[in-house]
């Protein structure tokens, strides 16, 4: 398998940084700021660590559930209505978050932002231009984590500055706000002209439509679905304690800070090296290698010490890896199983990834202690990391393998 041919910058170009855009503002107002705003509503409302952790589980929960059916209506070519529906509800969250005053309601918000979550981020996102640039899916999505990569960079200074200024509550107000009078009228305007349905599974005209059951015999599907929840179980734990972990690891303050938001700019500058010297590199061998950065950064902060140079360490290999494996999971089962079918075998996963997102968070919240702190967690993590990526070398080989043969 070749890679894709890159043709000139155009409509594929300005859809899909006009996309980047609203990724940026919604991954920075509610991911990103969660872990900022954890200690302040935990000192307001009097809870414990493992107790906020779950309202950002709860969220991660809400948006799994939604995504088959977030997939069906985009794939059924209602794209432009629920994404402006879904920034219109993480809006109106944002607003009714400022206004909390029970353990109940801070719950009940989050499980609403994470509704709102499923039809804006990447997985539907990702949905809407692999159907309207079925030849160029893999460039398209590169583009449109170039600003999304940004979020923590943008978000979390400005997220700390407007929550150590007006508070957590005014915070919240100003980033609902910003939310509605960005990505509303974004994708209102953005993702209009979308395409009408496909029959499922039809390559061809005439050509009898093959079902997914057929690819959920195969390895391939289900190595790759354990890679993508293990991963998706790492990357989802981190960034709700990041904040926290960093504090406790004794750093100086302004490396608290300073250590996640460098890492939305080394995700983008990995991803613009991928998309540079995508044409010079064997597309598998990059799938293969890409995800071990993430072990490796992790292995920085278990096994180094609470010092500034393994701290930088991980911030480089778990920044690169984090920003390049959104395109690995993205295009895994377009490349490995099938691309016809893409939309499906995703929303199959919907339940189990929201699951496993929901869970970590939370997990690690629990895996921590006052005298130990998170060491406990960050080793479950790194194995999970280690046995994702296993997973995902075995998928590849065996697809391969069956495409040689054929």
């Amino acid at each position: 398998m070749r890679f894709l041919s890159l043709p000139p910058l155009g409509h594929l170009s300005s859809f899909s940084v006009g996309l980047s855009l609203g990724q940026l503002v919604t991954w920075g107002c509610v991911f990103y700021t969660f872990a900022l705003l954890a200690h302040p509503i935990e000192l307001s409302l009097g809870l414990t660590r493992a107790e906020s952790s779950f309202a950002f589980s709860l969220a991660l929960l809400g948006e799994g559930l939604l995504a088959f059916w977030v997939g069906r209506w985009i794939d059924a070519g209602h794209e432009r209505w629920v994404m402006t529906g879904g920034s219109i509800v993480i809006g109106v969250g944002l607003l009714a978050h400022s206004q909390i005053n029970s353990l109940t309601e801070f719950y009940l918000v989050w499980v609403w932002l994470g509704l709102g979550l499923s039809a804006t981020l990447y997985t539907p996102a990702f949905a809407v231009v692999t159907r309207r640039f079925p030849n160029d899916f893999r460039r398209a999505i590169i583009i449109m984590t170039f600003l999304g990569g940004l979020a923590s960079t943008v978000f979390i200074p400005l997220s700390s500055w407007l929550i150590d200024t007006w508070g957590w509550r005014h915070a919240l107000v100003v980033l609902g706000l910003m939310q509605l009078s960005v990505c509303v009228p974004l994708h209102a305007l953005l993702l209009r002209g979308a395409r009408a349905a496909q029959p499922h599974g039809t390559a061809q005209a005439g050509v009898a439509p093959v079902s997914v059951r057929v690819f959920l015999k195969q390895s391939s599907f289900w190595l790759l679905s354990l890679f993508m929840i293990l991963m998706m179980m790492v990357t989802s734990a981190l960034p709700a304690h990041l904040v926290n972990l960093l504090r406790e690891s004794g750093l100086p303050p302004v490396w608290v800070l300073a250590i996640p938001a460098s890492i939305g700019v080394i995700q983008v500058i990995g991803r613009w090296l991928l998309f540079m010297f995508e044409k010079h590199l064997d597309v598998h061998a990059a799938n293969r290698w890409i995800p071990v950065l993430i072990p490796l950064g992790l292995c920085m902060l278990v096994f180094g010490g609470n010092t500034t140079l393994p701290a930088l360490g991980f911030v480089l290999l778990f920044g690169l890896g984090n920003g390049l494996i959104t395109i690995v999971k993205g295009t895994a089962f377009a490349q490995y199983v099938s691309r016809e079918h893409v939309g499906q075998l995703n929303g199959l996963l919907g339940v189990p990834i929201a699951l496993a997102r929901a869970s970590a968070p939370w997990a690690l919240g629990l895996l921590w202690s006052p005298d130990g702190g998170y060491a406990v967690g960050l080793r479950w993590v790194l194995l999970c990391s280690l046995l994702s990526v296993v997973a995902l070398w075995l998928a590849q080989a065996r697809a391969l393998r069956i495409h040689k043969a054929h």
